[in-house]
C-alpha cells in the first residue's frame, strides 16, 4: 500500500470510531479511541480463527506503518507545539525551577529506579536479560507522555499551579527522555567500546539546551514576523512553517526538535506576546487551527496505538512481567518525584497530595511504545514492547479514567 492509502484508511477508522466515541461511549478522545481499537482488533482476531481476510489486512496495514518515525519525527512536533501553544506561561514561569527539575533529575532517578527493579524481576521469572538493556527500558518509560496527559487533564479540573506542574513537565521531559535514551542506546550497542563521559555531556547538551536554543531563536523570528503582518491565513501558514521547518532543521544540526517546538510554542502562545503580534481574528484562527491539529492527530495515534497490538509476541512470562512492572513504574515515578516536591514545597507552597497526583497523572503513551519499537532483537525487543504495551494500556485507559476523581477528591480545599 502506498503512503495516501495508509493515511486514508486511518483518517476513515480514526473518523468512525472518533463518531462512535462521541455517539455513545462519551469518553475523553485518547481513552475512547485506544478502548473502541482495541476492542475491534480483538474481534478481528476471533473473526480471524475462522476467517482470516480482515485480519491480514489489519496486518498489513499496521506492519507498513514505521510507528517511530510516523510519532517521534512526524506527529510529535505538530503535538508539542499545539499543547505549548496554549499552556499558561506565567504559571509555567512560576513553577520553572520544579518543572525543570521534574524532566531532568526525575527522568534519570526514574530510569535508574526502574532499570534495578525491573533487573530483579525479570531475574525471578526466569528471563534472563543483561542490565544495560532493562536500565534501556527505564529510559523509555519514565518520561510521561505530554500528548497522553493534556488530552485528558483539560477535562480533570487540577488547581492551576498543580496542572502548570504535571503539563510543564510532561511537555519538556519527553525530550529529555529521549536523550537519555539515546544516550544509554549508543552505550547498550557497543558494550565493548569505551564510551567517555565527555561524548554524553556533548550529546546531552547538543540535544537538550542545542533543542532549547533553537526554539528560542524560532519563537522570535516566528513573533516578529507575525507582529509585522495583519493577515490571519498568512500568519497561520508561518506557524506551520516554524513547525515544519523547525523540525527539519532540529533533525539536520542533531538538536532535540521536541524541546526545540516546545520553547517556540511557550513564546507564541506566551500572552504578551499575542497581544502584541496578533490581532483578534488571527489569535481565533491560530488557535482553532492549532485545536483541531491537536485532536486529528491524537485521534490517529490513539488509533494506531491499539492496532499496535497484533505485531506484539504474547507469551505468558511477558505479559506476567508487564502485569508486574505496572505498580514498579507507578513506585518509581513516586520515589522520583518525592525528593524534589520536598526541596520546592515551602518555597512554591505545593497543594495538597502533589506527589500522589503527579504520580498517577503522569501518563505514558505513544513515546514509550516509539522507542520500544527502536530497540534490537539483541535488546530483547519483544519483551519490552509487550511490558511497555501493557503499562501504555494500563495508563492510558486504567489511570486516564480514574485521574479525575482523584484530582478532585484530593484537592477538594485547594485553590
Amino acid at each position: 500500500m502506498d503512503y495516501y492509502t495508509i493515511a486514508s484508511i486511518l483518517m476513515v477508522i480514526s473518523a468512525l470510531f472518533g463518531y462512535i466515541n462521541v455517539r455513545f461511549l462519551k469518553l475523553p478522545i485518547t481513552i475512547g479511541l485506544m478502548v473502541i481499537t482495541i476492542v475491534f482488533t480483538l474481534v478481528i482476531v476471533v473473526i480471524g480463527q475462522f476467517d482470516d481476510t480482515l485480519l491480514l489486512h489489519e496486518k498489513e496495514l499496521i506492519s507498513q506503518i514505521d510507528f517511530k518515525t510516523v510519532l517521534l519525527d512526524i506527529m510529535l512536533s505538530f503535538l508539542l507545539f499545539a499543547g505549548a501553544l496554549h499552556t499558561n506561561f506565567n504559571q509555567l514561569k512560576v513553577q520553572r525551577w520544579p518543572v525543570l527539575v521534574f524532566a531532568t533529575l526525575g527522568v534519570l532517578v526514574s530510569t535508574f529506579l526502574v532499570g534495578i527493579l525491573t533487573f530483579y524481576l525479570l531475574q525471578i521469572l526466569g528471563l534472563d536479560v543483561a542490565f544495560i538493556y532493562c536500565l534501556l527500558f527505564g529510559a523509555l518509560i519514565s518520561p510521561t507522555d505530554p500528548i497522553a496527559v493534556l488530552g485528558i487533564l483539560k477535562k480533570a479540573g487540577a488547581p492551576k499551579k498543580l496542572e502548570t506542574k504535571i503539563v510543564g513537565e510532561s511537555l519538556f521531559n519527553d525530550g529529555v527522555g529521549v536523550v537519555v535514551f539515546l544516550t544509554i542506546f549508543a552505550i547498550a550497542a557497543r558494550p565493548d567500546a569505551a564510551i567517555e563521559f565527555s561524548e554524553i555531556a556533548t550529546l546531552f547538551g547538543q540535544e537538550v539546551l542545542g533543542g532549547i536554543g533553537l526554539g528560542l531563536i524560532l519563537g522570535y523570528i516566528t513573533y516578529k514576523l507575525l507582529k509585522s503582518i495583519d493577515d490571519y491565513e498568512v500568519e497561520v501558514i508561518i506557524t506551520i512553517a516554524t513547525v515544519m521547518g523547525g523540525s527539519l532543521l532540529a533533525h539536520k544540526l542533531h538538536m532535540s526538535a521536541p524541546l526545540a517546538m516546545v520553547t517556540a510554542g511557550l513564546i507564541v502562545g506566551n500572552d504578551t506576546i499575542r497581544k502584541n503580534s496578533m490581532s483578534d481574528i488571527t489569535e481565533m484562527y491560530v488557535d482553532k487551527f492549532w485545536e483541531l491539529i491537536d485532536v486529528l492527530l491524537n485521534t490517529v495515534l490513539f488509533v494506531m496505538i491499539g492496532m499496535e497490538m497484533l505485531i506484539l509476541t504474547f507469551r505468558f512470562d511477558y505479559i506476567l512481567a508487564g502485569l508486574i512492572a505496572v505498580p514498579l513504574v507507578l513506585l518509581s515515578r513516586y520515589i522520583s518525584l518525592w525528593l524534589p516536591i520536598k526541596f520546592f514545597d515551602k518555597k512554591l507552597q505545593f497543594v495538597k497530595n502533589t506527589n500522589l497526583i503527579m504520580t498517577w497523572g503522569g501518563l505514558r503513551g505513544g513515546i514509550s511504545i516509539a522507542l520500544a519499537l527502536s530497540l534490537t532483537q539483541e535488546m530483547h525487543r519483544e519483551l519490552f514492547l509487550v511490558i511497555t504495551y501493557i503499562i501504555v494500556v494500563f495508563s492510558i485507559i486504567g489511570q486516564g479514567l480514574t485521574v479525575e476523581p482523584i484530582i478532585k477528591r484530593l484537592t477538594k480545599n485547594a485553590d
